[in-house]
């Protein structure tokens, strides 16, 4: 079949199992081929093929909504809607989006880039149907690692007692979120794959004559009971089915058919296999090929091979903790569900008792932590940007009220990049500067940072972050041990001298500049603005008395920034203004592009800024 002449699913209606499995095929080598020059999330996709197109079978999209939670798993749902010819812009700036969008498609109901939020948006689309007196199906794709999160438990809890709601929850259960899941559901949900006797039971008491099927229905319960223990969906009220074979298309038609015909809350509980069809994915078990960049389909290995001596920031604070762990016996690492992500497999390797998973949940991870940082435990949280303004309560409320001394190691800061506008972290300044007691930082290179996160660990005892983006760093060589003097508290670094107009940046901004200047011979005096709250006072009086033209460069929301503070400790102390430009991210959601790109946009390009220094000189 030509996966690109497709317009809408509704041909899948026609197809019979040979043709839905060559279908399926067709898909698989096209995600495989695509894939592999785009990059993107793989393994996920690979596992739920047959699933994707069995809802579409069975479902009438647009009319019936089909919702996946995150949204990182509907390539096939592009596919089979019309967009397969997009796929050589996947994830590319002004391009097909790796996620759910509204815009791309009216089979796309409800946008995600977070995970967990598809249960709450079914009971939305419930509660509406239920108004509107209509009848179309609502079907909600989840997660067996999305389902740990106190969001789908609330929504479960929620759509379970509602006694005029007939939700259908689709678990596609893979033993995986991005890797292993953990905590005491997941092992619950072990219990039930293996336990099959039940559903066996379901399909030999199928087979009565019909007058039969109504005893049987009657005394359901009581098979139920005999064969298993009631299961954690029974109780929260939904009618539960499976586990069943996610990729076998004979199954899936028929209890899909049976569950669209009940009017009640349903789970039907889909085994799949993450990463199917391609034997790399299929093996992985820490979660290297959730997500990829461009790869060679036959050897597995990227096509673009990382620098010698360069890292990215993950790994480069992955580092600083083995080391930290050696002097600090009780150090404890608590990840959301992140361990890849933030490359912490060595770290994990070495000590195992020191790092906590607590699955994909961000606000119990903070609260956790606060609760170890009360009882004098060192508590270092790696955390993306975007994922920490998800327990943007317990940062307020449980961690900075409480003045509790928890390190936070804010990754992916900044333009992030092909995720989108889902995931960029230009927002965590802006929501957390306003808190009283939080330090917040960013190192220019792998050495500031460690001096930072010393800083952090010896000498400070309230909540501290540090930023750090998805830019690598090049030119930095791991050592077994490091020398270098501590950094004072609140202070800000001069990098040049005798300029005739001033920069303030900081993070990966900071040598990037220095370069341009060097490279230009610009007359720009370049300070280091390493501590972003509290911010360097002496520093900026100075830098006020010079009545030079000052830029604020960040890469992050004007709104809230760096630049913003400044401006307002200059009205608050009647210092002149006036000379300050902000130079930053408008008050906007910044589409997915490669990071080079979306500076272009915005101007924040060496191009771009260049121009601008030198009308500034003139």
């Amino acid at each position: 079949m030509d996966l690109l002449s497709i317009k809408d699913p509704t041909f899948l209606k026609n197809l019979n199992q040979k043709e839905l499995i060559e279908l399926a095929e067709s898909i698989r080598s096209f995600l495989i081929e695509n894939i592999s020059k785009t990059g993107g999330h793989l393994s996920s996709n690979l596992g739920i093929v047959e699933l994707t197109i069995a809802l579409h079978k069975v479902f009438d999209s647009p009319v019936d909504k089909l919702i996946f939670d995150v949204g990182h798993q509907s390539y096939t749902h592009k596919i089979l809607t019309g967009r397969a010819k997009d796929f050589t812009t996947l994830r590319k700036y002004k391009g097909l989006s790796g996620f759910i969008k509204t815009n791309e498609s009216i089979h796309d109901v409800w946008e995600a880039g977070h995970s967990s939020t598809a249960l709450a948006a079914l009971a939305g689309f419930e509660v509406a149907k239920s108004m509107n007196h209509e009848t179309h199906k609502c079907v909600a794709v989840v997660g067996d690692g999305s389902l740990n999160s106190g969001l789908s438990f609330e929504a479960l809890n929620f759509l379970g007692h509602q006694g005029n709601l007939a939700p259908i929850i689709i678990l596609n259960d893979n033993e995986m979120s991005i890797s292993k899941n953990v905590g005491r559901f997941a092992k619950l949900l072990n219990s039930m794959r293996a336990n099959k006797t039940y559903i066996k039971a379901s399909k030999t008491g199928n087979k009565f004559p019909y007058f039969f099927r109504d005893l049987k229905n009657r005394v359901g319960q009581m098979i139920r009971g005999f064969f298993k223990n009631t299961t954690i969906f029974d109780e929260f009220g939904y009618k539960y089915y499976g586990p069943i074979d996610g990729h076998n298309f004979k199954t899936l038609e028929k209890y899909l058919k049976l569950v669209k015909s009940l009017n009640q809350p349903i789970v039907l509980h889909v085994i799949t296999k993450k990463g199917k069809g391609y034997s790399y994915a299929e093996n992985d078990k820490i979660g290297a090929w959730h997500g990829v960049k461009p790869f060679n389909i036959e050897t597995g290995e990227p096509l673009v091979k990382k620098a010698e001596n360069t890292h990215s920031w993950s790994n480069i604070i992955s580092e600083y903790l083995i080391k930290r762990a050696e002097i600090t016996p009780e150090l404890r690492v608590v990840v959301p569900a992140m361990i890849s992500g933030s490359e912490l497999f060595d770290f994990q390797a070495k000590y195992p008792d020191k790092i906590i998973d607590v699955g994909i949940c961000e606000s119990f991870a903070v609260c956790f932590s606060g609760a170890l940082a009360v009882q004098k435990k060192p508590v270092f949280i790696p955390i993306y940007s975007s994922f920490l303004q998800r327990a943007y309560d317990q940062m307020s409320h449980d961690i900075c009220r409480q003045n509790l001394h928890v390190i936070f190691g804010i990754d992916r800061a900044g333009v992030v990049g092909d995720d989108g506008d889902t995931h960029q972290g230009i927002y965590d300044i802006a929501y957390l500067r306003h808190m009283p007691n939080i330090i917040i930082t960013q190192a220019k290179d792998p050495i500031e940072a460690y001096q930072l996160l010393d800083l952090a660990f010896d000498h400070v005892t309230s909540p501290f972050a540090i930023r750090y983006s998805n830019i690598p760093f090049q030119n930095f060589e791991y050592q077994e041990h490091y020398t270098y003097d501590a950094i004072e508290f609140g202070s800000w670094d001069k990098l040049t001298q005798n300029g005739s107009i001033n920069l303030i940046t900081y993070g990966d901004n900071v040598l990037r500049m220095a370069k341009l200047i060097e490279e230009k011979k610009l007359p720009i005096n370049l300070y280091n603005a390493r501590f972003i709250k509290p911010f360097d006072t002496k520093m900026i009086e100075k830098i006020v008395a010079s009545n030079f033209k000052t830029f604020v460069l960040e890469d992050v929301t004007v709104l809230g920034g760096l630049g913003s503070s400044l401006l307002e400790f200059l009205h608050e102390k009647q210092l002149n203004s006036q000379q300050f430009e902000i130079l930053g991210l408008p008050d906007q959601y910044i589409e997915q592009g490669k990071i080079h790109e979306i500076y272009q946009q915005y101007h924040l390009d060496n191009d771009s800024l260049l121009e601008r220094f030198i009308n500034a000189i003139k």
